[in-house]
């Protein structure tokens, strides 16, 4: 059941919320559940898995594909205020990959479902050009993933997911460990562990059970493009 600012949640979140008439808000309300999931959980398993519209409203969501081997490779991370399109490749034409979206940490959502969602976005072109667009921008975020992966020397994609994590969380201190760095950047926890300690003999991180803080950000912006 919604509440009064989950739909207040919606009407900001869906830029096209003002070009609905009552029928089509009342479709998409009443098709639209708050769920919560726990870190580690499972959100979204592939092409098959069509669950809908995911409004992030806390929390965080990793989106990744998976080879045949069980090697992930990290696409993009969602957070609060995102939109997550792919969660409902049923609706999405032309989707050849599976996607995989797990929860990073404690995660609160709204799910709006597919099928009504798709029906609004049919009898309404804001509805329709505002879901392109999304399907466009999480594109452009897996190229960008490929393209740093076939293209980027690794000591440059390290770099840039250091400074990412910087940025994003306002402290020179990532808690993470090599383990979880390689799935977000898409290589093996040993080139992690390579790559690290040579950042490390060069002075620009410091590393410690469980994580790595950075120390010189001068130096690592310099190995960025």
């Amino acid at each position: 059941m919604l509440n009064k600012q989950d739909v207040n949640y919606i009407s900001h979140a869906f830029a096209f919320w003002d070009k609905l008439n009552e029928g089509e808000k009342s479709r998409i309300l009443n098709s639209t559940f708050p769920v919560q999931y726990e870190k580690g959980a499972r959100v979204h398993s592939g092409s098959n898995d069509c669950i809908g519209i995911l409004l992030i409203k806390k929390g965080e969501l990793r989106v990744y594909i998976l080879s045949e081997e069980g090697k992930e490779v990290t696409l993009f991370r969602l957070r609060d205020d995102n939109i997550c399109i792919l969660s409902a490749s049923c609706i999405l034409e032309n989707i050849t990959f599976d996607v995989h979206i797990d929860a990073e940490c404690d995660s609160e959502v709204l799910l709006v479902d597919a099928s009504a969602y798709q029906q609004v976005c049919l009898k309404n072109i804001y509805a329709d050009n505002f879901t392109n667009k999304l399907i466009i921008d999480a594109f452009s975020e897996v190229m960008w993933a490929m393209e740093q992966i076939l293209f980027m020397s690794f000591d440059k994609r390290l770099a840039i997911f250091l400074l990412d994590e910087t940025a994003r969380s306002g402290s020179d201190t990532i808690e993470l460990t090599h383990e979880q760095i390689a799935k977000y950047v898409g290589s093996a926890r040993e080139v992690v562990s390579r790559m690290m300690k040579y950042f490390a003999e060069e002075g620009i991180v410091e590393l410690y059970r469980g994580g790595v803080k950075v120390i010189d950000k001068k130096k690592l912006r310099g190995l960025v493009p």
